[in-house]
């Protein structure tokens, strides 16, 4: 999906250079030293970055990464389940190669994602019967798992998504109902957090969510990143996930959401950014699904609006 993302971003800041180009023969280019582009753009601002597979970095892909963007996030390969499947075997190749890319291309890296309740592997929460292990296990487990992660990328990966997607989606719950949360309690965050800061002193430390510009889901985020501040947990800052629509978040809502943060001493990160011209689910009803599909003009604006307001 990202490769989605990359060209409607780019088709959105060169459409006038494209439309200006297009009367010339078919062979002339903008030299790459004097082209626009998005990290040269927002260069005294902010990284801007990519999720990346490994088979993303050959080729015209790499080319386009490597010319547009300055931080490199990767999208599986350093996930619990992918980089860890057996107790005792890792699987580096993946997660190397995107550091590797980086470094060769001076990009920064965010490592992604050390806890979440998906993709987990099969043996992370079984003894060898088959049965539940306990906290104490759990923890341990974690703690060599984040360790052996984090040092091995030490220095080479600024920050982390130390946990990622910790809250309920049901808004009369707090926590997700996760086999974390069930073994450890609400102390798997704060252990997880802990483990990462001693093994890589100088990265930065992120809790990582979506709909976070939503005003309940907003609270308890900050409910939850207030109580580890608080407690001396050594979070460093949010990540926003822009799985965002047309129409939403509204430039209120995403100001609110910053300055909110931003209160507790949180560094804040649009760690993710996709729009949707979907309409909300709740709308797409038979007079839509009858409509062509068709990306019309008016819609291509208000893509390019959403883009430009963020």
């Amino acid at each position: 999906m990202f490769k989605n993302v990359i060209y409607v971003i780019v088709a959105g800041l060169f459409s006038g250079a494209v439309s200006a180009q297009s009367s010339r023969a078919s062979k002339s280019v903008i030299p790459v030293g004097t082209m626009l582009t998005l990290k040269k753009s927002f260069a005294n601002y902010f990284p801007i970055g990519v999720s990346v597979s490994p088979s993303n970095l050959v080729g015209r892909e790499a080319e386009l990464i490597a010319q547009q963007f300055n931080s490199l996030t990767p999208e599986n390969v350093m996930k619990f389940g992918p980089l860890h499947p057996e107790e005792n075997r890792y699987n580096w190749g993946g997660a190397d190669s995107v550091v590797a890319f980086a470094e060769a291309n001076k990009m920064k890296v965010r490592g992604h994602t050390l806890i979440w309740h998906q993709q987990n592997p099969a043996w992370l929460f079984l003894d060898g019967k088959g049965d539940t292990v306990n906290k104490e296990v759990l923890l341990s487990r974690m703690k060599s798992h984040i360790e052996t992660v984090v040092k091995r990328y030490k220095g080479r990966v600024y920050a982390w998504d130390v946990v990622n997607e910790a809250l309920d989606d049901d808004s009369t719950r707090y926590l997700r109902n996760s086999a974390w949360f069930n073994i450890c309690g609400e102390d798997f965050i704060e252990k997880a957090f802990q483990y990462a800061h001693q093994a890589d002193p100088e990265a930065i430390l992120f809790y990582n969510d979506y709909r976070t510009e939503h005003p309940e889901r907003r609270e308890r985020i900050y409910k939850l990143l207030k109580r580890l501040k608080d407690s001396g947990v050594p979070v460093h800052g949010v990540g926003l996930q822009g799985h965002w629509n047309l129409k939403d978040p509204s430039r209120q809502e995403l100001v609110k959401t910053i300055d909110r943060f931003r209160s507790l001493g949180l560094q804040v990160q649009v760690t993710e950014l996709d729009i949707s011209v979907l309409p909300e689910k709740k709308d797409r009803d038979s007079t839509w699904l009858a409509a062509p599909d068709v990306y019309t003009a008016e819609i291509e604006q208000q893509h390019i609006a959403q883009y430009e307001q963020i």
